[in-house]
């Protein structure tokens, strides 16, 4: 059979050895190499392509050759006709190697004595870059098959002329080309993250993105799935969306980083068409994600209606395709997570006691502690080591893995998507972890050519796991500790570990905190989401209806012991432990939620076109139902190792039993019209109904509309910027809409009489009663919160499409928000009055998005960045009643920014005694007279004098906003096997304010910063008349709080930051088709990944850009490298 298809190759294209290049020179040295190995170095040095049996070459002596600028015809009699075998030239480049009797000319027809036709051909992708490994299959005979090579080159002995040959090729849409009688074809594929990108989410349904006029951004899976440095989807999305802020303030495992589209606030989130809370989005595996759609305006969003009015972000996840190969994939990798920030931010023993000295001089003129104990601390001998409690605290490489199996494909009739993926995540901290386990089943039917109908499950099972650590946070007491605790502090006495040291604040010995000694909190999530869907289409052309059923399924359960444990003592006269401290206090709780919705959507689709005139139109109805049943209840067991809970240990006080329940109905209707594509009209409405409000305010209409114009298909355009012209499109838009929200922060069925059970309790006749109050007046005048979105924007490519954007321009004015009326009630009718619509606010901002890619050679690049601006503004604030005019311009918000903070400005630091002494205004309240060299000077604003509230101004931007600017920067490269991708993001225009640990000096009586090392200090810190040398901080003082330098809000304290962050780097490999062909395997891909690499940025090393809290005791994002692989059978 080979040899006929070499045979039948040759009766189709003979040519003669005239008809390639006589004057190709080759350069290639090889030492004793096989037949094979040598052809593959000359397919590389040269344009030819061999084809060959490997039956014929096998068992040749080996190859030694040493050619310089040889022909490449004597190098081929070296290679071939020396060992027995001869070749053929053929057009195209391809060279036949035959055996030696069939070297003489062939008679035409050769091909005739088999019914075999021979095929051969090329595969590239869109670009022209060939593809290595792409599966080439005969339609009619499915076990016939073959695949490219690295130049993209195939050969396949078909049965049929009239045959068809399929295409197909992971992450590239599978092609049917019929042959035809055609000897020789060329197929250029289409990548399906590119169609994916072409065709993108929009609501109940896609549109191609050359036809949306909404403010819509999408990436897809591979944007994603080389983010490698957390456990929830939102981790992923830094600077990758064009409009979508980011901040992670918590790295803890398993946390999920702030998204805000345009900063409005949490957005909608919408799951293979069904709306879904924040917590499922996030637990989705990144591994099943196919894209992820991003509704920024009135016109996109509008069709979700109520809680759309913050924008919608719209996934979906992975299907197979018909008529596809299944392919098994599988993808893992392993990774070893650090401290990012939170290194080295403690001093040792020696630098504590120095600066403690230094300190109480400072403050009191004396101290107690002496250069001799300081030096002892210094030199370290027994009693004197120096123990470094961030070290302890913060394990080194903790490991975060993942692995992913799927399958995928489809036959005629149906296609599949099956996947699982198990992800572990411990924490710096020992004994701290979290882990998930996903699966996803999407299997679509075509029952016939009219009738679809399809089911798609996605369950998660994660659980999170730690010792039961006193307190209310448990990741945030490890980090309090590396703070509170000093050098000379111990975790156990004597360094035995069989005994806690005493350390007089026990809860924050981190020798406590294992499972054997402080106990275990576990907390459990349970998840299922169920999508039975079907669509028929209908006879009438381009009509069809579709229906759907969600039912999401949720169970949390958790529970945490927290033990009694004891503190010794060490004595080291007679090598005894005493028992002086630790806590007998000890405490368990269960919680458990259970939460169950069905959702109900029907639909009616319409599509056609008539001759130039696109429209379509959908209409949905949608109900939905959520129950959400919380239970908690606290004991106190007499014995740790007791873990049930008893009747008698119950603590009433702490007992909870929740019923919520909640339901909204919405009626859609949406109509798209598009004339030749250049002039595009789109109206959208949706009427909802929501439980919040009485009966009288419970339904609301929302309608936009949104219009487009392709300037770029008018002749008079063309014709002014001329055909030389670098622009390829230029797409203007425009939206107006408006949106509802019923979200605006009352209780549910306000609106209804009655009572709040359970909010104190009292003891009569020796009885414990809980006792219950009224609710207060019924809330029956409030409705929805409205949003008026206008968005201005434009889509253009330039240079043939290697250069793309959008640009966009929004402005949100929202009414409705609530406000207390400025009525004054007697106290004793016991209740304020009632909120109202009363305030409002606008935010503005802009966005900006770029793409470029292009080769060179065979090196394929592209660049995409974004960068985006977004600030709230409040409009209308009823409280307008003020004492005075300071009172008035300090706390009027009217149109003013919603994140402004406030404090004092500094304007330098005293130099000598003698400024202060002569320093006409006073800056700490008292006279001055605790100031030093060092100390900060404040900006008398009101010139009067002193130093107090009236100067204090608009320094920065409120703690915990978002990002008002904000973008990112994606690089990808790829060479032959290798690929390189890089991904950055920009913060700015926020602020942090250093307070407390992050503030003050041995706050607490805890530790001192390594940041305060830099200090204004005297040169002998024990004599009062010793000079002052310089240094960044302030003199330092022993946990004084309320000393001028520490209790002011100041731009010293406060960082308006800017942080360009590197998030991702990977460069991976693909191994060469030739060696995995061996083994039966399609792809394999090695990598080496890093996440959260470095960020530039203005704030000192142990405080990460993204933590809110002041104190800066929240867990970072670590720093992770990470190597895994990639494998496609």
């Amino acid at each position: 059979m080979k040899l006929a298809v070499l045979l039948t190759f040759l009766g189709v294209f003979q040519a003669s050895a005239s008809a390639w290049s006589q004057t190709e020179k080759v350069t290639l040295s090889v030492k004793n190499a096989s037949i094979v190995e040598v052809l593959h170095k000359l397919e590389q040095v040269t344009d030819y392509h061999f084809i060959y049996s490997l039956d014929l070459v096998a068992n040749k002596k080996d190859i030694s050759i040493d050619a310089r600028k040889e022909p490449l015809k004597n190098v081929l009699h070296e290679v071939l006709t020396d060992n027995g075998v001869s070749y053929k030239i053929l057009d195209y480049n391809l060279i036949v190697v035959i055996p030696p009797q069939e070297t003489a000319p062939l008679a035409n027809g050769i091909g005739s004595l088999y019914h075999e036709m021979a095929v051969h051909g090329k595969v590239t992708d869109e670009k022209g870059i060939a593809l290595t490994g792409v599966t080439v299959q005969v339609k009619e005979s499915p076990s016939i098959g073959t695949v490219t090579d690295e130049k993209g080159h195939f050969v396949l002995n078909v049965p049929d002329a009239g045959d068809t040959l399929i295409f197909s090729y992971i992450g590239y849409v599978t092609k049917s080309v019929a042959v035809n009688g055609q000897h020789h074809i060329t197929v250029k594929m289409e990548s399906s993250a590119r169609l994916l990108k072409e065709f993108v989410e929009v609501g109940y349904g896609t549109q191609k993105k050359e036809d949306i006029t909404g403010a819509i951004s999408s990436i897809t899976s591979k944007d994603i799935e080389r983010v490698h440095g957390g456990s929830t989807v939102s981790s992923t999305l830094a600077g990758k969306i064009s409009g979508l802020s980011y901040r992670m303030s918590e790295g803890r495992p398993g946390s999920s980083a702030s998204i805000q589209i345009r900063n409005f606030g949490t957005p909608l989130f919408v799951i293979d068409g069904v709306v879904e809370d924040e917590g499922q989005f996030n637990n989705l595996s990144t591994d099943d994600i196919a894209s992820i759609s991003v509704l920024k305006d009135a016109s996109a969003a509008a069709i979700y209606g109520s809680r759309a009015a913050n924008g919608v972000v719209v996934v979906t996840t992975k299907h197979g395709k018909l008529n596809s190969k299944p392919k098994l994939s599988v993808n893992a990798y392993t990774g070893w997570q650090n401290m990012f920030r939170y290194t080295n931010h403690t001093v040792n023993a020696y630098n504590w006691q120095l600066g403690a000295a230094d300190a109480q001089m400072n403050e009191f003129g004396s101290t107690g502690i002496t250069p001799a104990e300081v030096q002892k601390w210094k030199q370290g001998g027994p009693g004197y080591e120096s123990f470094n409690w961030p070290n302890f605290i913060f394990r080194k490489n903790a490991p975060l893995t993942s692995i992913n199996v799927n399958v995928g494909g489809g036959g005629e009739t149906t296609n599949y998507y099956l996947s699982f993926t198990r992800l572990n995540q411990d924490a710096v901290f020992k004994e701290y972890n979290f882990n998930r386990y996903n699966f996803q089943s999407n299997i679509d039917v075509h029952l016939n050519d009219r009738l679809v109908a399809g089911i798609d499950i996605n369950g998660r099972q994660e659980e999170r796991l730690h010792p039961g650590v006193p307190g209310v946070d448990d990741y945030w007491e490890p980090l309090f500790a590396s703070m509170r605790n000093t050098p000379m502090e111990h975790p156990f006495a004597n360094n035995n570990p069989e005994y806690l040291n005493d350390i007089g604040h026990d809860a924050d010995n981190a020798g406590l905190w294992t499972y054997k000694e402080s106990g275990k909190y576990q907390d459990d999530w349970r998840v299922l989401q169920a999508n039975f869907h079907v669509q028929y289409d209908l006879p009438l052309k381009g009509l069809s209806v579709k229906g759907m059923y969600t039912y999401y399924y949720a169970n949390d359960y958790f529970t945490n012991h927290e033990f009694t444990y004891k503190a010794y003592t060490y004595n080291p006269v007679d090598s005894t432990y005493t028992w002086t401290g630790g806590s007998q206090n000890p405490w368990q709780e269960r919680g458990r939620e259970l939460i169950m919705q069905p959702t109900m959507q029907g639909q009616v689709n319409y599509a056609n076109s008539f001759g130039k005139n696109n429209v379509a139109a959908t209409f949905v109805t949608e109900w939905t139902h959520r129950s959400d049943l919380y239970s908690h209840i606290h004991d106190v067991p007499p014995v740790n190792i007791l873990s049930t809970i008893q009747w008698n240990t119950i603590d009433g006080t702490q007992y909870a039993d929740n019923d919520n329940e909640s339901a909204r109905i919405g009626y859609v209707g949406r109509i798209t019209y598009n004339y030749s594509d250049k002039y595009y009209l789109e109206l959208s409405g949706r009427e909802d109904g929501s439980y919040q409000w009485p009966p009288d305010h419970r339904w609301g209409f929302f309608p936009s509309m949104s219009a487009g114009w392709r300037i770029t298909s008018e002749p008079f355009f063309n014709a002014w910027i001329g055909n030389n012209s670098v622009l390829s499109n230029l797409k203007i838009r425009a939206s107006y809409g408006k949106l509802g929200d019923d979200r605006v922060g009352i209780d549910p069925f306000a609106y209804i009489p009655g009572y709040t059970y359970n909010v104190g309790t009292v003891i009569l006749d020796g009885n414990t009663i809980n006792s219950s109050r009224d609710r207060g007046q019924p809330v029956t005048n409030i409705t929805w919160f409205v949003s008026t979105i206008t968005d201005i924007g434009a889509d253009f490519s330039l240079w043939s499409g290697k250069l793309s954007g959008s640009v966009d321009y929004f402005n949100r004015a929202r009414t409705g928000m609530l406000a207390n009326p400025s009525v004054v009630v007697p106290a004793e009718l016991g209740y304020a009055l009632p909120q109202e619509n009363l305030n409002s606010d606008e935010e503005i901002g802009g966005e900006l998005e770029l793409h470029y890619t292009n080769r060179i050679g065979e090196l394929h690049y592209s660049i995409s960045g974004n960068i985006s601006y977004a600030r709230a503004k409040i409009v209308y604030n009823s409280n307008t009643q003020f004492g005075n005019s300071w009172d008035k311009y300090r706390n009027d918000q009217n149109n003013r920014w919603w994140d402004v903070f406030w404090g004092y400005q500094v304007i330098g630091q005293f130099k000598t005694q003698e400024q202060i002494n002569n320093y006409p205004v006073n800056e700490d309240g008292q006279g001055n007279t605790t100031l030093l060299p060092g100390d900060l000077i404040y900006k008398d604003v009101n010139h009067d004098g002193v130093i107090n509230e009236y100067d204090m101004r608009p320094v920065g931007y409120n703690e915990g906003f978002q990002p008002s600017l904000y973008g990112g920067l994606d690089v990808t490269l790829s060479w032959r096997g290798f690929d390189l991708a890089a991904d950055f993001s920009y913060e700015s225009q926020y602020s942090f304010n250093r307070n407390w640990e992050s503030r003050w000096p041995f706050q607490n009586g805890g530790s001192l910063l390594t940041d305060y090392t830099n200090r204004w200090h005297r040169e002998n810190p024990w004599d009062l008349n010793s000079p002052w040398i310089p240094g960044k901080y302030p003199p330092l003082r022993f946990n004084d709080g309320g000393h001028s330098d520490y209790n002011k809000n100041s731009t010293y304290w406060l960082i308006n930051i800017h942080a360009l962050r590197g998030r991702t780097m990977e460069i991976g490999y693909t191994l060469p088709k030739r060696w995995t062909d061996k083994v039966k395997i399609e792809k394999v891909r090695v990598y080496l990944n890093g996440y959260n690499l470095f960020s530039l940025d203005n704030l000192p090393d142990f405080i990460d850009p993204e933590i809110a809290s002041e104190n800066s005791l929240q867990y970072p994002q670590s720093r992770v490298i990470n190597t895994g692989i990639n494998i496609t059978f």
